[in-house]
Formats: C-alpha cells, structure tokens, sequence
C-alpha cells in the first residue's frame, strides 16, 4: 500500500477529526441557547454588522446560499431575526436581528472564553499562528476552486 494513501498521512482527515471535535465542543454550550452551530455562525456575523443584505451575509459567513436560507429560515422562526425586502429594489433582501436576537450576544459572550479553555495545550501565539495557518490554506483552496 502507498503511503500516502495511509488515512494517518492525510491532512484532510485531521480537518474532519477536528471538525467533528468542535461540534462536539460547542453543542452543550450552544444548546443552552437553543441554536446550532451554523445558526451562531450567522449570528454573530449579524451581531458584528446588523441590516446587511443576504448576499453580503453569504459572503460574510461562507454559507452558500441555499443553506443560509434554511439557517435564516429557522432563526427567523426563532424569532431572531427578520428579513425585509428592500424598498428600492425588491430582488435586494437585508437580514437583521430583532431584540431578542441582539439580546441573546449578552448570552453569547460567554462562549469563545469557554472554547478557549479546552485549548490549554496552545499558547495565544500559537493559536494566533494556527488561525494564520489555517486562514493562509484556505485562500489557497479557493484560489484553487
């Protein structure tokens, strides 16, 4: 057998381990605030700029579209946030929160500090040069894409 057909040398495998890893990390947190991780994701891109369009949000948060209008779908339902079709352009559609949606980052603050204890391993530089790391691969696959 190849080498580098071993599961152990792929590094798109490691990404699936960690993947899985975070979700796990994350569910019990952000089920205390009834949310899923994709549902957060867009939240906190609201909670940084809120009123944006749909297409600035899909940008924003790398979600394709047709999953995004799920996510907001449900959100929405939640109560979280509405979406308004422009006045000026009605194919234009802007997402923003409600009050509940902006009272629930009060909740929210709580969650980065607390993932970032399950770090205890890294030191801040190198989480820092992870994310770099991490930032500089991915610019690299969409280029690719």
């Amino acid at each position: 057998m190849s080498d580098h057909l071993k599961l152990e040398n792929q590094l798109c495998h490691r990404f699936y381990l960690l993947s899985n890893a975070f979700t796990r990390a994350y569910r019990p947190l952000l089920d205390q605030l009834d949310i899923t991780y994709p549902q957060y994701i867009v939240l906190m891109a609201l909670w940084e700029k809120d009123n944006i369009t749909l297409s600035s949000l899909t940008e924003k948060t790398g979600i394709d579209a047709g999953a995004l209008t799920q996510i907001l779908k449900k959100l929405s339902s939640k109560s979280l946030l509405a979406i308004e079709k422009s006045d000026s352009d009605k194919r234009v559609k802007y997402v923003q929160l409600t009050p509940k949606g902006n009272a629930l980052k009060s909740d929210a603050a709580t969650i980065p500090p607390q993932m970032f204890c399950k770090f205890n391993d890294m030191s801040p530089t190198e989480i820092d040069t992870l994310m770099q790391l991490l930032d500089k691969l991915n610019s690299s696959l969409q280029a690719e894409s």
